[in-house]
């Protein structure tokens, strides 16, 4: 029997298909002290992969047999990129207790009659690549509890991230933006609030036709002036006002929306640039409405955190609140997702719940997360009782 505390490794990929996160965290018993991270890389993702990736994740014809194989194909990629990681970290498998996998989503319906969320990334093929137990499916459980299945990190965030001195907003900013409330009174609430890179990154692929897949630290958009007229009729899309619960992807911000701000006249593609991201501004700001409270501060996460332009827009809007990186407090802004589903992943392997109704808007808190039972799976067992104390 293992009496160490487990390492478990969290594996996320996000909107833009661009890059496989790996995280590997070391879970502590007391459940009071925040997991600690032992190793973070970023992949790239398989260049094979992201276009067809981002193709499927437009609604369309025949999307079967190609969802089948990139299904098989991205469980490979996520197999080898936790390799890639474990032995970066100077670890073997057999040290690694289970993987997290969120997976890639390419339909997220939380809306329709029967309600969905489909992510792939296959986790028994990744538990045959590596040999260790693999956690995924994590938004079925919610949606099936009549949730809607994201977001699912403000459960994680309240462990690594939360104080008893302040209120607290935990700003992921990916593909789509989604903030975390963390009450210092124990409360915790969040919701997907619009755009992050999304629109931004789309425009950017169609304007270099393919090349540039993001406009590194915004300086197209910082050359440009925002366009009023088309901003003001992009702030009328009515998930921004929507009240929370709520969830969204590229089905409400995807190719129909940089159509349009392609489509605008008489404007100059850093303007369009310009606009895109004060959207991504303004969606995040008109989201503290609908908070407890104003945050006393804002922690950024995901990739946004590195657009220089974004921030400082942000930091402007925010003002007088105190907005910084997670690393600030500890944890690589890029990291936070994949470690992130490493500890909704122990949760499942202990049966205890990972998600937070409040947030998702399930009836009740649910244990969420599907297992792929590794060569390890036997010895986690017997190991998995003396986790906590």
């Amino acid at each position: 029997m293992n009496l160490s505390p487990p390492l478990i490794l969290g594996i996320m990929s996000g909107t833009s298909a661009d890059g496989i996160d790996v995280a590997i965290m070391r879970m502590p018993a007391n459940t009071d002290t925040p997991p600690e991270l032992v190793h973070f890389l970023s992949c790239p993702m398989p260049p094979r992969l992201s276009e067809p990736i981002l193709r499927l994740a437009e609604p369309g014809v025949n999307e079967i047999d190609s969802m089948g194989s990139l299904h098989v194909q991205l469980g490979h990629a996520y197999a080898a990129a936790a390799m890639q990681t474990i032995a970066a970290a100077g670890l073997h498998a057999g040290d690694i207790t289970a993987i997290g996998c969120h997976g890639q989503t390419i339909r997220h319906r939380p809306k329709d009659k029967h309600p969905f969320s489909l992510q792939i990334g296959c986790a028994s093929t990744i538990a045959e690549r590596t040999g260790i137990t693999t956690i995924a499916d994590f938004r079925s459980r919610d949606i099936a509890a009549h949730g809607q299945g994201a977001p699912l990190v403000p459960f994680a965030h309240r462990q690594l991230f939360a104080s008893d001195d302040a209120d607290i907003a935990v700003l992921n900013i990916g593909g789509i933006a989604n903030i975390t409330w963390l009450g210092k009174d124990g409360s915790t609430t969040g919701f997907d609030c619009g755009p992050g890179n999304m629109l931004m990154d789309g425009l950017m692929l169609a304007l270099s036709d393919g090349r540039d897949s993001y406009d590194e630290d915004g300086a197209l958009a910082a050359s440009g002036q925002i366009c009023k007229p088309l901003l003001k009729e992009l702030l009328s899309i009515p998930f921004l006002n929507r009240t929370p619960p709520k969830s969204t992807g590229r089905e409400e911000f995807g190719s129909q929306i940089i159509d349009s701000i392609l489509g605008w006249p008489d404007i100059s593609d850093a303007d369009r640039l310009a606009t895109a991201c004060a959207l991504s501004v303004e969606a995040i700001v008109g989201s503290i409405r609908f908070l407890p409270n104003p945050p006393e501060r804002w922690l950024v996460c995901g990739g946004g955190a590195s657009n220089t332009h974004l921030m400082r827009g942000l930091a402007q809007r925010l003002a007088p609140a105190s907005i910084s990186g997670t690393e600030d407090s500890g944890m690589p802004e890029q990291a936070v997702e994949a470690a992130s589903f490493a500890i909704l992943a122990r949760q499942t392997l202990c049966g205890a719940v990972n998600t937070v109704a409040a947030v998702t808007g399930a009836a009740h808190a649910v244990c969420g997360g599907g297992i792929a039972p590794g060569n390890n799976w036997q010895a986690l067992l017997r190991d998995i009782p003396t986790w906590t104390r």
